[in-house]
């Protein structure tokens, strides 16, 4: 008997949801009636939430889960019946607040096969499942993948574009090439669920899903993988095969400091093939920091890629966590000054200059002594231990940087005047004069960049909670956290 589901995305950083369009081809081939909705990017669907049995919410990273949780209340009151299902990273991460919430079902790591056995058992349960038992939430199967459905999703147009300067935008498609990842940086919130794993998508599956996003009028692929280079072989075969078919489309992807300098020797094939900028999470500029988060790379490594990638041709952007417990005022200020001596202020959203360590359950970063000892109780609300700086000042220049970052993004502004204005608020918090900045020395006027440069997430704002019909909180407009993947 074929289930009425819905799959529904509440946010995933500006890209057409890889988490609704692979499951919804597993069920439908099943001959289950599926409806995605991507919250991002449309209103909810009365009609369709009325008359699902099973409702199912991807929940990927911090942004998503905060907007489901004011999402959940809705649902159930408009479908009381219906089972609520909820998977992605973040939610084994989050059981028990939303097991509060009334979700009957978790599902992390590979959740495909996980959704299809959960709609089997409604089908064969009259609409009925029995209570889920916990090793059941995460799945670390080898998963044969189909190939993503995503018809019923808005069009590409509608999500976030290529802007190449000089050139105009592009339209952007995204897929992934694998899941998880082999490393256990300790902020990260892969490694809470899949500890060190990582799981390779075919490369045919993955090019036939380029392949249909080419045809809806795909210029421009991001693989949204959390580290490209995971599996090296598999990601050079492919992207050596992607250019043969796709000799006019671009791609970006997302790599370690650490794997960048490993497999240097593969860089200028993915110049050569296409792409256009390497995304890396590379957090600090500060070694002691580095050390504490576990991210394998030094301040010194990301000098040399930097340099590599200039020698190359290359882009690079790099994005950041500059606010943790370890941050001083000196060091917010030296990470400004490695940034415009490096030249690399273009190459930086405004949005990561005023990134806040995350820490959510489960996280690494809690296996630390000083972490311990400087957290408050988890907050299921803001899903994450609170913490404050010891320094009373970094907090509140953490708060201006966002402000003048979302500002930034509503005009329109250009990143070197962005930047420009937070060089002056950090040395007013240090309380010291700001010196000149010199910025058409460092203007790189082709670096290319996503529209949506929200790599790391930003709390739900009241604009995107409205979207959904759910209630508005009393929030600052923008609060970021680090949600970054390597």
């Amino acid at each position: 008997m074929a289930v009425n589901i819905i799959l529904i995305s509440t946010y995933e950083l500006g890209r057409q949801p890889f988490g609704l369009a692979s499951p919804a081809a597993w069920l439908r081939k099943r001959g289950h009636n599926v409806v995605v909705l991507d919250l991002a990017r449309q209103s909810l669907n009365e009609t369709a939430i009325d008359d699902a049995a099973l409702i199912a919410i991807y929940l990927p990273m911090h942004t998503a889960t905060r907007l489901a949780a004011q999402l959940i209340p809705v649902l159930r009151e408009k479908n009381p019946s219906a089972h609520l299902c909820c998977y992605g990273l973040y939610a084994p991460m989050n059981v028990e607040y939303l097991r509060a919430l009334g979700v009957s079902t978790i599902l992390g790591g590979e959740f495909e096969e996980g959704l299809v056995q959960l709609a089997e058992r409604l089908a064969t349960n009259g609409g009925q499942a029995s209570v889920q038992p916990s090793e059941s939430m995460i799945s670390m199967a080898r998963l044969q993948f189909e190939v993503p459905d995503r018809s019923g999703m808005p069009a590409m147009e509608k999500y976030a574009h290529l802007i190449v300067p000089g050139a105009g935008f592009r339209v952007v498609g995204s897929t992934e090439a694998s899941r998880g990842c082999k490393h256990l940086c300790r902020h990260c919130p892969i490694v809470p669920v899949y500890k060190g794993v990582f799981r390779i998508v075919s490369r045919d599956v993955v090019l036939e899903d380029v392949r249909r996003q080419v045809a809806a009028g795909a210029q421009h692929i991001t693989f949204g993988d959390p580290d490209f280079f995971n599996g090296i072989r598999h990601a050079m075969e492919l992207v050596e095969a992607f250019h043969s078919e796709f000799p006019a489309v671009t791609y970006d992807v997302t790599i370690k400091i650490e794997h960048l300098l490993k497999h240097q020797e593969h860089l200028s094939s993915l110049r050569d093939t296409g792409c256009l900028f390497v995304i890396s999470a590379v957090e600090s500029v500060d070694d002691t920091v580095l050390e504490f988060l576990d991210k394998g790379h030094t301040r010194e490594g990301f000098f040399r890629v930097i340099k590599i990638f200039r020698e190359l041709g290359l882009t690079l952007h790099p994005t950041f966590v500059p606010f943790t417990p370890w941050t001083t005022v000196d060091g917010y200020l030296n990470l400004l000054r490695v940034i415009e001596q490096q030249g690399v202020i273009e190459n930086v959203a405004p949005i990561q200059l005023g990134i806040r360590l995350l820490i959510p359950e489960g996280s690494r970063m809690l296996e630390l002594e000083d972490v311990q000892r400087l957290v408050g109780t988890f907050d299921p609300q803001l899903l994450a231990y609170p913490w404050k700086n010891a320094d009373p000042r970094l907090d509140a220049l953490s708060e201006a940087v966002q402000e003048i970052a979302a500002a930034a993004e509503r005009q329109k502004e250009s990143r070197p005047a962005t930047f420009e204005r937070i060089w002056k608020v950090a040395h007013a918090a240090a309380g010291t004069p700001a010196p000149r900045l010199n910025l058409l020395s460092q203007s790189q006027s082709g670096v290319p960049f996503l529209s949506e440069p929200w790599y790391c997430c930003a709390e739900p704002t009241r604009d995107q909670l409205v979207s959904i019909g759910a209630p508005q909180p009393v929030a600052k407009a923008a609060v970021a956290s680090a949600d970054g993947f390597v």
